[in-house]
């Protein structure tokens, strides 16, 4: 028989992996045998997830300093708390009104909610950090989609100007300042989406065809790929 410790763990866990990573995984869950979870083996498993995440924002900047770094981990781990307290009036407000908690409608409210977080937060980082380890607890929390998405760009689209780079990389930094107050992974990538549209609008306007480049990428990427039974190329 399973211990009591051992079912904790194993629940704790499993609602941490839900609550980070699958929002899909609740139909899934219609068939375990288990009751719900408890409120303190959730927030035992947004304790775990929200300390693993800071933890890997962490190893980016490498800081020497044990105090400092204890101190950057402190004003990460709040703002993320932070966070998740804005999301819960957000999501209270949009039920009472019998309305769900999508982006799109969430999207009206995260501004206003955001802006007073988002600036406590970066003033507390600049009082401890260089603006290049800022930086990099942005591309952290938004898992370094600018980094990705921008030699997206460059790779696919044929004849991008120093012109049409630096302004493809403007508006991933927008979008990066927008998503990191973003209340979870897909609603950070609705925001990018957002930007990429934009990014998309500007190059169709500056003589590049982003549709045909992105099909051609994906053709090419196809005609690649290792057939079924034969050699790899």
């Amino acid at each position: 028989m399973v211990s009591i410790k051992a079912y904790l763990a194993i629940r704790v866990a499993f609602f941490a992996g839900a609550i980070v990573f699958i929002q899909s995984a609740v139909a899934d869950t219609a068939e375990l045998s288990t009751p719900p979870a408890s409120d303190a083996e959730k927030e035992a498993a947004y304790s775990l997830a929200v300390n693993s995440r800071t933890t890997d924002i962490l190893k980016l900047l490498a800081v020497a300093d044990a105090a400092k770094s204890n101190t950057v981990r402190e004003v990460i781990v709040a703002q993320y708390r932070a966070l998740r307290a804005r999301d819960a009036v957000i999501d209270a407000k949009l039920k009472a009104d019998g309305k769900e908690a999508t982006y799109a409608n969430r999207a009206s409210q995260l501004t206003a909610e955001s802006k007073p977080l988002h600036d406590q937060f970066l003033a507390k980082l600049a009082e401890n950090l260089t603006p290049e380890q800022v930086e990099q607890i942005k591309d952290g929390m938004t898992y370094k989609k600018v980094k990705v998405t921008f030699d997206a760009y460059c790779a696919i689209v044929p004849g991008l100007t120093d012109a049409d780079k630096a302004k493809v990389l403007e508006l991933l930094k927008l979008a990066r300042e927008e998503a990191m107050d973003g209340g979870s992974a897909p609603e950070k990538s609705e925001v990018f989406q957002k930007y990429k549209d934009q990014i998309n609008a500007y190059l169709n306007a500056h003589d590049h065809d982003t549709a045909k480049a992105f099909k051609d990428w994906e053709a090419k990427q196809a005609a690649a790929a290792p057939k079924p039974g034969g050699p790899a190329k």
